[in-house]
C-alpha cells in the first residue's frame, strides 16, 4: 500500500511538470515599450511651469529666476538631496549649573497655582483645537534658493539635464555646465562635456573658451581644460590672434598667451593683436590712452624679429612704440652684436627658468606674477621703462 502511494505522488509531480512547461510553450513572447523621447519632453514641459514646480533658483548676479521640482534633483544628485530635504544638526544644548537648577526649582514651586487655572483652560477648550484645519509641514511649502556660483544659462542647462536626461552642450556654456556637473555629482554628465572637449576646441571657439574660464578657474575641472587650450593657441596662434574675439579677452589673458614662448605667431601678427585689443578697449573706455594700453604689451614682442620695412612703415608711424625699441631693434637686424640682448626682450629675459610659472597664471591661487610688473589688473598703466 506504501508503494502504491509513493507512484501516485510520482506521477502527479511529473504531470505538474509536464503542464507547467506546456504553459510556458504556450505563453507568446513578451514585449517592453519605451518612450523615452516622450518621457523627456513631459519633463522638461514640467520644469517650464512654475506652478507645478516647488523650488525656484535665483541664479547669478541678476538672480535670474530656474523653477525645478525637488523630488527629481533629489533622486539625481545627492547634493541637491542634502541641500533641500538635510535639515541640520541641532545644536547640543548646554547643561545648567547647579545655581540655575535651584532657580528653576523654585521658580516651578511658585508657579505651580498659576500652571493649573491655565491647564484647566486649555482643556476646555481642546475640543474647539481639534476642529481647526491642520496646516501643512514647512517641507511642503515652495522654496527658494540663492545660487551663485555659476551663470544663469548655465544653471538653466543643468536643471534641463536632470529632470530629462538630455541637455545640448555648446562652446559658450561647456566650461560652466561641466564644472556644475562636477560640483553636483552627476558623473555621466562631466564624462560626456570631457568627451566634448576633444572636438570642441577650434579656431573659432578658443577665445569663448577662454573668458568663460575667467569665471571658473578655481574649480579642478577648468584648469585641464585651460592648459589644453592654450595648447591649441600655441599651434595655431596666427589664427587665433586675428580673430575678433580675440578682443573680447581679459587683459591679463592676452598677457598670458603674448608671454608664451611656445606660441607659433609672427611678431608683426603679436604686435596686431595688441593694437586690435587696445583700440578695442579704448573704445569702451574713452578716457584711457591708446599708447598706455599698448605699452603693456610691448614687453612680450620681439621687435627686432619684425623685418626694418615693416618697422619703419607699419610700427614706427603709430607713434606708440617708444623710440629706443625701434632703434634697437634696427641695430640688431644691422649688427646683432651690437646690442644688449635685455633691451630686445626684457620680459624673456626674466622668465627664463620658470615658463611653468607663466602658464599657471590665469589661476588666482596659483602663481600670477610672473607676467608683467602692471599685475593682472584690466586697467592700464603708463609704462615709463621704454621712454
Amino acid at each position: 500500500m506504501d508503494i502504491t502511494i509513493t507512484r501516485h505522488f510520482s506521477l502527479d509531480e511529473s504531470s505538474m511538470r509536464s503542464g507547467a512547461l506546456a504553459a510556458m510553450e504556450a505563453q507568446p513572447d513578451l514585449s517592453t515599450f519605451e518612450n523615452k523621447s516622450g518621457l523627456a519632453e513631459d519633463m522638461k514641459f514640467l520644469a517650464s511651469m512654475p506652478e507645478l514646480c516647488d523650488v525656484t533658483f535665483l541664479v547669478g548676479d541678476t538672480r535670474e529666476p530656474v523653477c525645478a521640482v525637488k523630488a527629481v534633483l533629489a533622486a539625481r544628485s545627492r547634493v541637491f538631496q542634502k541641500m533641500l530635504y538635510q535639515a541640520p544638526s541641532p545644536q547640543r544644548k548646554k547643561e545648567p549649573g547647579p545655581r540655575e537648577n535651584k532657580l528653576r526649582l523654585f521658580l516651578k514651586r511658585s508657579s505651580e497655582p498659576l500652571l493649573n487655572l491655565q491647564n484647566a483652560a486649555q482643556q476646555r477648550s481642546s475640543f474647539a483645537q481639534q476642529l481647526a484645519p491642520i496646516q501643512e509641514p514647512s517641507a511642503q511649502q515652495h522654496q527658494t534658493l540663492i545660487i551663485e556660483e555659476f551663470e544663469p544659462d548655465v544653471f538653466r542647462q543643468l536643471i534641463e539635464y536632470i529632470h530629462t536626461g538630455c541637455v545640448t552642450l555648446q562652446p559658450r556654456t561647456l566650461l560652466g555646465v561641466m564644472n556644475a556637473a562636477d560640483y553636483y555629482g552627476l558623473d555621466e554628465l562631466r564624462r560626456a562635456c570631457a568627451g566634448f572637449v576633444q572636438c570642441c576646441i577650434t579656431v573659432d571657439t578658443v577665445c569663448a573658451l577662454l573668458a568663460s574660464a575667467e569665471r571658473y578657474i578655481q574649480y579642478k575641472c577648468t584648469k585641464s581644460l585651460v592648459q589644453k587650450v592654450l595648447e591649441f593657441v600655441d599651434e595655431h596662434g596666427n589664427e587665433v590672434l586675428n580673430l575678433g574675439s580675440f578682443t573680447l579677452l581679459p587683459q591679463h589673458v592676452v598677457r598670458l598667451i603674448l608671454a608664451r614662448d611656445e606660441l607659433r605667431a609672427d611678431e608683426f601678427t603679436k604686435f596686431q593683436a595688441a593694437l586690435m585689443w587696445g583700440k578695442k578697449f579704448c573704445d569702451t573706455n574713452q578716457n584711457t590712452s591708446l599708447k598706455d594700453v599698448i605699452g603693456n604689451f610691448l614687453e612680450y614682442i620681439q621687435f627686432h624679429r619684425i623685418p626694418a620695412n615693416v618697422l619703419m612703415r607699419e610700427v614706427h608711424p603709430l607713434g606708440l612704440v617708444p623710440y629706443s625699441i625701434i632703434m634697437n631693434a634696427l641695430a640688431y637686424q644691422a649688427d646683432p652684436a651690437s646690442v644688449d640682448p635685455g633691451k630686445l626682450s626684457p620680459a624673456r629675459i626674466r622668465r627664463a627658468g620658470r615658463s611653468m610659472s607663466v602658464q599657471s597664471s590665469m589661476d588666482p591661487y596659483g602663481s600670477n606674477t610672473t607676467l608683467s610688473s602692471t599685475g593682472s589688473s584690466d586697467v592700464p598703466s603708463s609704462d615709463s621703462r621704454h621712454n
